[in-house]
C-alpha cells in the first residue's frame, strides 16, 4: 500500500467514523497478532522452548491440536498456553488504542478471538460477543450439561507446579457432574458449550443490529481472515449492501478486501493495524 493511498484511506476512515451514528466492530485474529501476540516466531520459541525440543513444535496453534500421550502432559502445554495467551496483557496497548477511539461512540463487538483482551483492556462486557468461547473457560468433554467453568486458580496451579512437561495427576481437570474430561471451551465441533452469557451476549448483539439497520452505521473489521468468513465478513458486507448509508472499512495486513457491490462504500487499509490505530488515535486528539 503507498504511503499516498494509506493517507487518504486514513482520512476517509476518520471522517466515517467521525459522521458514524453507530460503529459494529469485528475483529479477527488479525488484531491480536497485531496487539504482539504472536503465535510462532520468537515469542512462541522463548515460551515454548521446551516442548519445542521434545515435541518439535513449530508454532502454538498447530501444537494445540497434537495428541498427549498423557492427561499429565496435555494440561502442561494447555495451562502455559491459557496462562500467556489469555491472563497475561498483550505486548502491545493495541486494545487499548481501539477503545480510546471508540470514546464516546455508540458501538458494539462481535469478535471470534477468545483471549479476553477486550475486556482487558476496558471494554464493558455488555458490549461484546465473544463467538468462539474464551480461553478462560472449560466444559464438560462430552457435554453432559450446558454449562462453562472459570479456569484460573487451576491454571495458575498447573503453571507453578508441572515439572518434564506434566502437571501433578490431581490437577487433571473432570467434569463435576458426570466425570468424564474437561475440555477447553472452544468453538471446534458440535460439542462446544454455548452458556447462558454465551446467549444473553448473542442477544445483545443481535438486537443492536436490529436497532442499526440504516442510518450512518460503520462497519469496523478488524483482522479478520479467510478460515471463518461467514461471521463477520459475509455479515458485514451484506450488512453494507442493505443499507445504502453505511459504510464498510476492512484493516487487515495482507487481507484488506470488500464485494465489488459495495466497493463505493468501503475503505481498504493494508497495514499494520496497531500502526493504523494509532495515527487514528493521534490525529483525534
Amino acid at each position: 500500500m503507498s504511503e499516498r493511498s494509506y493517507q487518504n484511506e486514513l482520512a476517509r476512515l476518520r471522517v466515517a467514523l467521525g459522521e458514524a451514528d453507530a460503529v459494529v466492530v469485528g475483529a479477527g485474529a488479525g488484531l491480536s497478532t497485531a496487539a504482539g501476540f504472536t503465535y510462532a516466531g520468537e515469542r512462541f520459541e522463548r515460551l515454548f522452548a521446551d516442548f519445542i525440543e521434545r515435541y518439535g513444535f513449530t508454532d502454538m496453534y498447530t501444537a494445540g491440536f497434537y495428541h498427549f500421550p498423557t492427561p499429565e502432559e496435555q494440561w502442561a502445554f494447555w495451562s502455559r498456553f491459557i496462562w500467556c495467551n489469555r491472563y497475561q496483557h498483550a505486548p502491545k496497548n493495541t486494545y487499548a488504542k481501539l477503545l480510546r477511539l471508540l470514546d464516546g461512540k455508540d458501538f458494539f463487538v462481535i469478535t471470534t478471538n477468545v483471549d479476553h483482551q477486550f475486556q482487558k483492556a476496558g471494554f464493558p462486557k455488555e458490549r461484546l460477543f465473544y463467538t468462539q468461547g474464551d480461553y478462560g473457560l472449560w466444559q464438560c468433554s462430552e457435554p453432559c450439561h450446558q454449562k462453562t467453568y472459570d479456569n484460573y486458580e487451576t491454571v495458575k496451579v498447573m503453571v507453578e507446579q508441572q515439572r518434564d512437561l506434566r502437571v501433578p495427576s490431581e490437577l487433571v481437570p473432570h467434569c463435576p457432574v458426570c466425570g468424564k474430561p474437561m475440555s477447553m471451551n472452544l468453538r471446534a465441533d458440535n460439542t462446544f458449550v454455548e452458556d447462558a452469557g454465551w446467549h444473553a451476549a448473542a442477544e445483545r448483539y443481535t438486537t443492536y443490529l436490529r436497532a442499526h439497520q440504516s442510518g450512518k452505521v460503520l462497519y469496523l473489521e478488524l483482522g479478520v481472515g479467510g478460515n471463518t468468513p461467514g461471521i463477520i465478513k459475509y455479515p458485514f458486507l451484506r450488512y453494507t449492501y442493505d443499507n445504502p448509508q453505511a459504510t464498510y472499512a476492512c484493516l487487515n495486513f495482507g487481507e484488506a478486501v470488500t464485494a465489488r457491490e459495495i466497493q463505493d462504500r468501503s475503505i481498504l487499509i493494508n497495514a499494520d493495524i496497531d500502526a493504523v490505530l494509532s495515527d487514528l488515535v493521534e490525529t483525534g486528539e
